[in-house]
């Protein structure tokens, strides 16, 4: 009993050394209030400051100035593009089969190559073709020489019969008889002819200027005419054509650019949308709208020399349809949405903020088409508006209005609009106003 009590007062003791402690800390460390000097002419700041001056955030103190990032409103050309998914096609594409039977006999060209029209591609055994030619010829210059006997018996006949040395009705029989004998030749010589188109047809040639594709048949097989494999694939690469559709509510600014004999810019970037493929121009429309998309069909050319489009390729086709002349252009990162509409926080002299509700027109993600509600020379708030408020103090940490901006350069892939509309905002911040 005597143990555990002289215990106590050591604990209490501890205790109440460890209490002092933690005072002392706190009252080392706790910054001190500051208290204005008497007739300074300075106001009161509420709440508390460290020791570097500066307002303690949390403990009531008002705040200063938000600091944000402006740009000016401009003015200047913008390219009004229309974007579309759309699918390469080759201008032409043939299947190339033999018009004779035979034996394949030989392969000119190599899968994948370019060929030009009337290059050899590969052979059928020419020995059969050629021996019915040969049959042809001899069968045609036996008629010949029998036409040719013929006709001077008719010589003969005519003059015995001025002579009055034959009947008449053996004349009209030898004339009949060389009639005869001239259709004969003629049969014999189209029967030449067809032998020689057919020896002819045993060289399987180009009929156009392409790429070929994979071979289909192997030397060595055996090819009917007009047979329904293939033997090689070419596709006209050069020029190119991709078709590609537009919603009905996007055609009058296409339909009446094009009716004028405007020549329309078409891009094809890939399908990521990341890289420009060819540039080309509007070729073609349909004759009618489907009723089942409510979209027409357009085909736009391209030359194609580099060879980047391939047929049946997708694409993301830009087609620019106009360019809006000297319009008021705002950066779209400056545009927010709220409850009363489209607004942006405008620069009310250098120090304040206030706000200016919008009509906007087209935009391509990095400027948009200000109709009303700002004017060339304004500046707008790019970064720094969830704190701001109308009328808010601002501090400018970076202005741009002494850069020189040229909205025309755009970068043109980034500049499509979605189908159906010209370019909308898609960078715009969503806030309240």
């Amino acid at each position: 009993m005597q143990s555990s009590a002289s215990r106590n007062p050591r604990r209490w003791l501890f205790g109440l050394l460890v209490l002092l402690v933690i005072a002392g800390l706190c009252w080392k460390f706790w910054p001190a209030g500051s208290t204005p000097k008497e007739g300074a002419g300075q106001k009161a700041v509420a709440g508390h400051t460290g020791r570097s001056g500066g307002m303690r955030p949390g403990f009531g103190g008002a705040t200063g100035p938000v600091p944000v990032r402006v740009a000016p409103v401009v003015k200047g050309d913008f390219p009004l593009y229309y974007k579309a998914l759309g699918t390469v096609t080759a201008l032409n594409t043939i299947n190339v089969r033999s018009r004779v039977g035979g034996e394949l006999v030989k392969v000119y060209f190599d899968e994948g190559q370019m060929v030009k029209a009337g290059d050899l591609l590969a052979e059928i055994d020419p020995r059969p073709y050629q021996n019915a030619l040969l049959q042809a010829e001899g069968t045609l210059l036996q008629n010949q020489a029998q036409l040719k006997n013929a006709q001077v018996d008719v010589e003969r006949y005519r003059g015995l019969y001025r002579e009055d040395s034959i009947a008449k009705q053996t004349l009209d029989t030898a004339e009949a008889l060389v009639a005869q004998y001239q259709g004969t030749v003629k049969t014999n010589q189209a029967a030449v002819n067809d032998a020689k188109l057919n020896l002819e047809f045993t060289k399987i040639r180009a009929p156009i200027t392409g790429r070929v594709g994979l071979r289909q048949l192997d030397v060595g097989n055996l090819v009917a005419a007009n047979d329904t494999t293939a033997l090689v694939i070419i596709t006209q690469t050069q020029p190119i054509s991709v078709a590609f559709t537009l919603p009905e509510n996007s055609l009058d600014t296409v339909l009446t650019r094009y009716r004028t004999g405007a020549k329309l810019p078409a891009e094809a970037w890939d399908r990521g949308d990341t890289q420009l493929q060819a540039t080309g121009v509007l070729q073609s429309l349909d004759n009618q709208i489907d009723v089942t998309t409510g979209t027409l069909k357009f085909k736009a050319r391209y030359e194609n020399r580099d060879q980047a489009l391939f047929p049946n390729q997708f694409v993301n086709v830009h087609l620019l349809a106009d360019t809006l002349k000297d319009v008021v252009l705002a950066p779209s990162a400056a545009i927010q949405f709220g409850t009363n509409g489209t607004f942006v926080y405008a620069l009310d002299g250098d120090k304040k903020v206030t706000i200016r509700q919008l009509k906007v027109g087209a935009s391509d993600g990095e400027n948009t088409v200000i109709t009303e509600g700002l004017a060339i020379g304004d500046r707008v708030v790019l970064e720094g508006t969830d704190r701001l408020k109308d009328g808010s103090e601002v501090e400018v940490v970076n202005d741009s209005k002494d850069v020189p901006t040229t909205p025309t350069e755009h970068l043109q892939g980034k500049s499509a609009a979605t189908p159906g509309e010209p370019a909308t905002t898609d960078k715009a911040k969503k806030g309240g106003a």
